[in-house]
Parts: structure tokens; C-alpha cells; sequence
């Protein structure tokens, strides 16, 4: 067989390797919502919480080779729905964790949970296993909204989890929707004041879009229409803004100090390992960057644990993907990335992605100088068609960057629609 070397003038070089979180993912959730695309699981009958947790445990041992000696600095339980667990399974699980990785004194640790699964002594008890942040997933204050998202929790239910996350973690993110079912201008302002009065550091607002393999997909819902969404997503900024939230990220506000790191690492292209099913992986070595995807289905991903072979695809990322995949992440940050970074997550010269830059400046989409590349207001808007232009040539075969844009777990993946002539 002969071994085909590739160039060293097409492989990174990384004088220091980038940041690395670590991605735990839980996939089942009380019942499948219809809008949703993520890998998640509705529950059938009773999960199986310990044989998981095992399989968690030695998925992150598998994995450590990739990854021995670096420190992660940020965790985050995501799903499906994390709060479905016990909070010995979280705390077995962090446990885990602390044993066999250096875990920065610091570390931000989230977890992701639902109003329909509050308890306050749950909740009480993630805190004390050391989960630091936590993630409701409110989507709306208003019942119709709510029973139109197929969501499982009512209006009640999520102001009570609201005002006990604030209360027991301090540091709490909110996660609501707009351009929803029905939804009206008015109706997103009152979800914007409710949420407000519970004064949370962290909100994220994520406009509705109808993604494939979705019953939404299947049987579309009437959505407001886009400059009615427009409007409202106009509203929500200027209302955060007044508020003190910074707009730091396409669907993220944060009060000064509480952005989110773990979803700062993904946008900066920083390293992350995801264990668990499903959980996808960017990691960097010396002279490559690999992505790794973990079998999908829960039972698949228990039996091949159970062998020791948790990966689905282990692929290296080739020098005509990587600057589409650094510019996927890096232009969702309103005040974009140092011109420094490209380089030092990439391995490669930003000269790369010199002539996708000059094109995308000359469309007044981003705006460059010696210090920062940084989407202008127009480029935030016509995010997607500014992402695009960074797209590896088709060459006549597809990458698998061109088949499916690389989706970040955990992370938001609805990009703003548009066409940029």
C-alpha cells in the first residue's frame, strides 16, 4: 500500500495549541418538539441513566490520547435535556471528569435544562455537583406560543423555573424564540419585559426556521412574515441594548462579563471534544485538525461504546476547508476576531482567505484593518450569504464542507436568511 504524504506546505503548523472546552451530550428529552433538528430522543419508558453515564465515562477515557495534558476550561451539558438526569449522574459525571482531565479552577460549567423538568431541590443540587451556569430553555411567557412550539411546560411553569435559576445559579442564560407561530411585534415585546424582570445576565433569542426532517418540515406552520420578523428582531435589539446587554454574538446578549465562554471557544475556533451520542469534536495537534462525529442513535452509541469504538467519522479537516470553517464560526461575533487569531487556530497565513476577504469587504459586508476583521451591520444581516463566500471550491467533487456546513453542538445553527447582490 503506499502512504501518501501530504505537503507540508498544505498541513497547519501551530506554534500553541487552541483553547479546549469539553461537550457532554444528553440526548432525550420528555417529547420530541417539532421544530427541532438537534439529536434528540423523546423518552420512552425508563432511560437508561447509569449504563449512559458508564458509557460517558469511557468515552472521555477513549479520548484521552487526543487530548492528554491540556487543561479544559469550559464544560457544557447539553441535549436533548441535560435536566432529565439525576443529580448523582451529574455529579458522577463531573466527578469523572475532574479525575482524569486538568480542569481550570475557574471553569465555566453549564447545563442545559427545561422548565418542565424543575425541581428545586434538583436544581439545588446541580449547583452543589458544580455546574455554575445554567441554560433554561424557556422559548416563550405566553401559553398560545408555547403550545404552538409543542413545548411541554406552560407559562407558569416557566416563570417558576426562571426565578429559582436565578436564585440558586446567579449565572443563567434564557433562551426565547421569536418570529414564532402567530407570534406579533407586541406579543415578542412582552416576552422580552417578562424575561427582563427577572434581570438574567445572559439571553439568547433565536428566530424560528423551518429545518429539514422536522414535523414543522411536514406540516409548516404559518410564520410571520420577513418584515414582520425583521421588526421584531429590531425591537429585541433595541431594547437590549437600552437594557445594558451587549449584542455579542447573531442570537446572543450578554450583560459585561457574563458572555458565554463555552460558545466564545466555538465562534473563536477554539478546540472541543464531545462525548456522548451524536457529539461532534474539532480538535488540533501539531500538524492537523481532525472532526470526529460519535454514533448518533442512543442504543447504537451504547453498543459500540460497549467495544470501545464510539466514532462514526474521524476525518481530517484539509487546508481548502479550513478557512470556510474558521469565517463559519468567527463572523456570528458582532465585534468579529483579532486578524491574529486566523492564523493561530488554523495553522495557516490568513493569506488563505485573502481574496473571499477583499471580496467581502468590497461588498461592504465585513470591514478589515491591521487589528480586527469584524462583520460591518450589513454583513450581520446577510450573515448566511457572508459565511458562503468562503466556501471551498467545488472542483467538481463535494467536500463534505460543501455537502452539509458544519453544524456546532450546542451551538445555534439558524443563520439569517437574504441575498447579497
Amino acid at each position: 500500500m503506499t502512504t501518501i504524504i501530504e505537503p507540508t506546505l498544505l498541513a497547519p503548523r501551530f506554534s500553541a495549541l487552541p483553547p479546549l472546552s469539553l461537550y457532554i451530550h444528553i440526548p432525550w428529552c420528555l417529547k420530541k418538539c417539532p421544530y427541532c433538528d438537534f439529536n434528540s430522543h423523546q423518552r420512552r419508558g425508563d432511560i437508561p441513566e447509569a449504563e449512559y453515564v458508564a458509557a460517558l465515562i469511557a468515552d472521555l477515557e477513549f479520548a484521552l490520547p487526543s487530548i492528554w495534558g491540556r487543561r479544559v476550561t469550559s464544560v457544557f451539558f447539553g441535549g436533548g435535556t441535560p435536566s432529565l438526569f439525576s443529580v448523582q449522574a451529574i455529579d458522577e459525571i463531573l466527578g469523572a471528569v475532574r479525575a482524569r482531565v486538568p480542569l481550570a479552577p475557574d471553569a465555566e460549567i453549564t447545563l442545559e435544562a427545561n422548565p418542565g423538568t424543575f425541581e428545586q431541590q434538583k436544581f439545588a443540587g446541580y449547583r452543589s455537583a458544580g455546574v455554575n451556569r445554567l441554560s433554561l430553555g424557556v422559548q416563550s411567557f405566553q401559553r398560545r406560543l408555547l403550545h404552538a412550539l409543542g413545548r411541554v411546560h406552560d407559562e407558569h411553569e416557566a416563570q417558576i423555573a426562571a426565578g429559582a435559576a436565578i436564585e440558586i445559579f446567579g449565572n443563567v442564560n434564557l433562551d426565547l424564540m421569536y418570529a414564532l407561530p402567530g407570534q406579533t411585534p407586541a406579543d415578542a415585546r412582552a416576552d422580552l419585559s417578562v424575561a427582563l424582570g427577572f434581570a438574567p445576565p445572559h439571553l439568547s433569542f433565536y428566530q424560528l426556521t423551518i429545518e429539514p426532517n422536522t414535523l414543522f418540515h411536514r406540516q409548516p406552520p404559518r410564520l410571520p412574515d420577513d418584515d414582520t420578523s425583521a421588526d421584531i428582531e429590531d425591537a429585541i435589539e433595541i431594547e437590549l441594548a437600552a437594557s445594558g446587554y451587549v449584542h455579542y454574538e447573531t442570537s446572543a446578549h450578554a450583560r459585561p462579563g457574563f458572555e458565554c465562554r463555552h460558545n466564545l471557544n466555538y465562534w473563536r475556533f477554539g478546540d472541543y471534544l464531545g462525548i456522548g451520542a451524536g457529539a461532534h469534536s474539532k480538535l488540533s495537534f501539531p500538524d492537523r485538525v481532525v472532526r470526529q462525529v460519535r454514533y448518533k442513535q442512543p442504543d447504537q452509541y451504547l453498543r459500540e461504546m460497549a467495544r470501545g469504538q464510539p466514532l462514526l467519522e474521524d476525518r481530517k479537516v484539509v487546508r481548502s476547508e479550513i478557512g470556510f470553517e474558521f469565517m463559519l464560526n468567527a463572523l456570528r461575533l458582532s465585534d468579529g476576531v483579532s486578524v491574529a487569531l486566523f492564523a493561530e487556530r488554523t495553522g495557516f497565513p490568513l493569506t488563505l482567505v485573502q481574496k473571499e476577504l477583499g471580496e467581502a469587504e468590497a461588498r461592504g459586508l465585513v470591514e478589515i484593518d491591521h487589528m480586527r476583521i469584524r462583520p460591518t451591520p450589513l454583513g450581520r444581516r446577510f450573515l448566511n450569504d457572508l459565511q458562503a463566500l468562503f466556501l471551498p471550491a467545488n472542483d467538481g467533487v463535494d467536500s463534505p464542507v460543501r455537502v452539509k456546513a458544519i453544524a456546532v453542538h450546542g451551538a445555534p445553527r439558524r443563520f439569517r436568511a437574504g441575498l447579497v447582490k
